[in-house]
């Protein structure tokens, strides 16, 4: 089974890190102007803007 990626008001933060608000449906829906928050790991997440949102960590590209 792998890593969970979206999370909920109350999960705690798996890691260190930035997460957005996305849709339930991430790959659907987009969102004018998600929220942005830094979390540390172990830190739990807020409610979101809208309840059909979720927390998803924002990945950073990598330079080869």
């Amino acid at each position: 089974m792998g890593e969970q990626t979206e999370f909920e008001k109350g999960d705690k933060a798996p890691n260190d890190g930035e997460y957005t608000e996305v849709g339930e449906k991430s790959f659907h829906t987009e969102i004018q102007n998600p929220r942005r928050i830094t979390l540390k790991k172990g830190e739990s997440f807020p409610e979101t803007s809208n309840q059909n949102r979720k927390w998803k960590r924002l990945t950073k590209a990598r330079v080869h």
